[in-house]
C-alpha cells in the first residue's frame, strides 16, 4: 500500500484539530496533514448562528452517538450529537464562550501536570481571542477565534437579570472575566452575524498553504506502529485504504468519544479489553476511554405572557420573514445569536467555594434541544451541574472502526451529583417566583406542579435530564497509573504519538467546553514545536 509522508499527521478537524493544522504549518518548516472524516463545512447552516437547530439531528453533519441505556437515567439511551465534517462540534455547537473558572486549571496542576495552571494557560486563552470588547488583562484582541457581544437586549434575559438579583446574584458582564459568579448575557463565537468556528478561525487562513493538505471524507482506522512507535495512519476515502506515514508525530484529535475509540483499535488501551477483541496490544494504558465525564442539562421550561420569544418569531410565516430580514439587513435578531441568550453561575451546594452550577436561558421552548419550538410563548431555563463526580466510559465493540462505541456515561451515579441536581431545580424555581418574573412566566410546564419533593425533582432528572454536549476525560492527562497522557500530552508507553482534544481533560472545565479545547490545541500546538526544535 504506497504511502506519502508528512513530518505531522493530524486526525480530526474539529475544534482542536483545525488549531494544530494551522499552527503547525504556520512557519512552513513542516509537512502536515489533516484527516477528517467528515465532508467540507459547506452548508448555510453550519454559518448561521442559529442553524444549529437544524444540524442537530443531521446525517451528514452530526455522528448522533447514543449511550447505551443508563441505569441513571431510568434506563434510558440519551442522544449525543458530536459534529461531524471541517470544524467538528465548533461547527454545530450552541456558541457559548466560557473558559471555566481559574481554579479549574489550578486543580489540573495539583494532579501532577506541571504547566497547566490558570497562570500557564490564560495566554493561549488570551493568544487565541479576537474579542470585539478589544485587548485587556483578561481577553485578547488579535486571535482567530471572534468572540462577540450579542448586541441586543432582550426583555425577558433582563428580567430574568433582575430576578437574580433579587436572590443576592448580581449582575455580571464578563463570565471570562475576574469572576465567574453571576447573570448577563453570554458572549458568543459569531463575527458580523455568521458563526465562527475553529474551520472558520483557523483552517480557513491557512487552506493555501503548500505544506498543509486536508482531505475530508477520510476515515481514520488505526493508527500505524513501528514497535512502539507510532509511524502512520491507516484510513478509508471514498471506498480504498490509504495509509499516511508521519515522520515525526502523529496527533489525535478526535475527540472524547472517537479519541479512546482510535487509540483501542490501534492496540493502546486495556490490555484485557483488547486481548477480547483480538487486537494486538502495542501499550497496556488501562485509563483509555475511561474518567469519561459530561454536564448533565435539566431543562425546566415555563410558558410566557408575553409574545415575546423564538417561540412566537418562527411561528408564523410573518414573524419569520421578519427576523430573516433582520439578519439580512442588519446581522441581528435571533438568527444572529442561536438560542441562549442569558447565563448564571451560582452556588447551590454549602460546601461550594465557587460556582457549582451554570444556567443557560433561552427565549425558546422545546421537546427536545433542537426539536420544533412548542406552540405557545415559552422559555427554557437549563441547568447543570459544573463539576459531577459522576464517571463513565467509553469502550470499542469490535475490531470494525465503524461501529460506534459503546457510551457509558453513568449519569447521577454519584451522590453529589444528585444532591446538586435537587438544589439546582429548586434554585431554577425560586428565580422563577420572583417579583421580577411574575408579569412573564404564566405557567411552568415542565417539570410542572406535580413534582415536588426531593424524590420527584431527582424523578424528573432521571427522567428528562440529557447531556449538554460537553463529553470529556478519556483519555486524560496525569502522572498516576490510570492517566493515558503525560503533562506533554505524549501517550504513555508510546512514542510519536500524542492526543490533544477535550479527552485530556483530567476534570471537566466548569463551563461550556470549546474555548478551553482551543486553548488545549493552543499549548499542544507550542509543546510539539518545541519538542520538533531539539530533534
Amino acid at each position: 500500500m504506497s504511502a506519502r509522508t508528512y513530518d505531522f499527521v493530524v486526525v480530526g478537524a474539529g475544534s482542536a484539530g483545525c488549531v494544530l493544522a494551522n499552527r503547525l504549518s504556520e512557519s512552513g518548516r513542516y509537512r502536515v496533514l489533516l484527516l477528517e472524516a467528515g465532508p467540507e463545512d459547506r452548508s448555510f447552516w453550519i454559518h448561521l448562528p442559529i442553524g444549529y437547530g437544524k444540524t442537530m439531528f443531521h446525517e451528514v453533519y452530526n455522528w448522533g452517538f447514543y449511550t447505551e441505556p443508563d441505569p441513571g437515567m431510568n434506563s434510558r439511551k440519551i442522544y449525543w450529537p458530536r459534529g461531524r465534517g471541517l470544524g467538528g462540534s465548533s461547527s454545530i455547537n450552541g456558541l457559548i464562550f466560557i473558559r471555566g473558572q481559574p481554579q479549574d486549571y489550578d486543580h489540573w496542576e495539583k494532579l501532577g501536570n506541571r504547566g497547566w495552571g490558570w497562570k500557564d494557560v490564560l495566554p493561549y486563552f488570551i493568544r487565541s481571542e479576537h474579542n470585539t470588547r478589544g485587548a485587556s488583562a483578561w481577553h485578547g484582541a488579535d486571535g482567530p477565534v471572534w468572540c462577540s457581544d450579542i448586541g441586543e437586549r432582550h426583555e425577558l434575559i433582563e428580567a430574568i437579570i433582575r430576578a437574580a438579583g433579587e436572590l443576592g446574584i448580581a449582575r455580571n458582564d464578563d463570565f471570562n472575566g475576574p469572576t465567574q459568579e453571576g447573570a448577563g448575557y453570554y458572549q458568543l463565537f459569531t463575527h458580523r452575524g455568521w458563526r465562527c468556528s475553529s474551520a472558520d478561525a483557523y483552517l480557513r487562513p491557512a487552506r493555501k498553504r503548500a505544506n498543509l493538505r486536508i482531505e475530508t471524507d477520510a476515515f481514520a482506522t488505526r493508527v500505524l506502529f513501528e514497535g512502539k512507535r507510532a509511524s502512520g495512519v491507516r484510513y478509508e476515502r471514498h471506498g480504498e485504504q490509504l495509509e499516511a506515514r508521519a515522520a515525526r508525530e502523529v496527533i489525535v484529535a478526535a475527540g472524547a468519544i472517537q479519541s479512546p475509540q482510535l487509540l483501542q483499535l490501534s492496540g493502546v488501551g486495556d490490555a484485557p479489553l483488547l486481548a477480547s477483541m483480538g487486537i494486538s496490544v502495542v501499550s497496556d494504558v488501562p485509563g483509555v476511554g475511561k474518567n469519561l465525564s459530561d454536564h448533565l442539562q435539566l431543562r425546566v421550561m415555563y410558558k410566557v405572557a408575553k409574545p415575546i420569544t423564538t417561540n412566537d418569531d418562527l411561528r408564523t410565516l410573518w414573524g419569520s420573514a421578519r427576523i430573516g430580514l433582520k439578519w439580512l439587513l442588519f446581522r441581528k435578531g435571533p438568527l444572529a445569536i442561536g438560542i441562549n441568550q442569558g447565563g448564571l453561575f451560582a452556588r447551590v451546594l454549602p460546601e461550594s467555594e465557587t460556582p457549582d452550577i451554570q444556567f443557560h436561558f433561552a427565549t425558546l421552548s422545546a421537546d427536545l434541544a433542537g426539536a420544533k419550538p412548542h406552540p405557545w410563548s415559552g422559555c427554557t431555563f437549563s441547568v447543570c451541574q459544573l463539576r459531577p463526580e459522576s464517571r463513565g466510559t467509553v469502550t470499542i465493540r469490535s475490531r470494525e472502526a465503524k461501529e460506534p462505541p459503546a457510551i457509558r456515561p453513568n449519569y447521577l451515579s454519584a451522590e453529589l451529583d444528585r444532591r446538586c441536581a435537587i438544589e439546582a431545580l429548586k434554585l431554577t424555581r425560586r428565580l422563577a417566583a420572583t417579583r421580577a418574573l411574575a408579569p412573564y412566566l404564566v405557567e411552568e410546564f415542565r417539570p410542572g406542579a406535580g413534582a415536588q419533593s426531593d424524590e420527584e425533582l431527582l424523578g424528573f432528572a432521571r427522567e428528562h435530564g440529557a447531556t449538554i454536549f460537553h463529553p470529556s476525560g478519556t483519555c486524560r492527562m496525569g502522572a498516576d497509573p490510570l492517566a493515558v497522557v503525560d503533562e506533554r500530552l505524549r501517550v504513555k508507553g508510546t512514542a510519536g504519538l500524542r492526543v490533544a482534544d477535550c479527552s485530556i481533560m483530567p476534570m471537566l472545565v466548569s463551563g461550556n467546553t470549546h474555548a478551553p479545547v482551543v486553548m488545549i490545541a493552543e499549548k499542544a500546538s507550542a509543546l510539539i514545536l518545541e519538542d520538533a526544535a531539539i530533534t
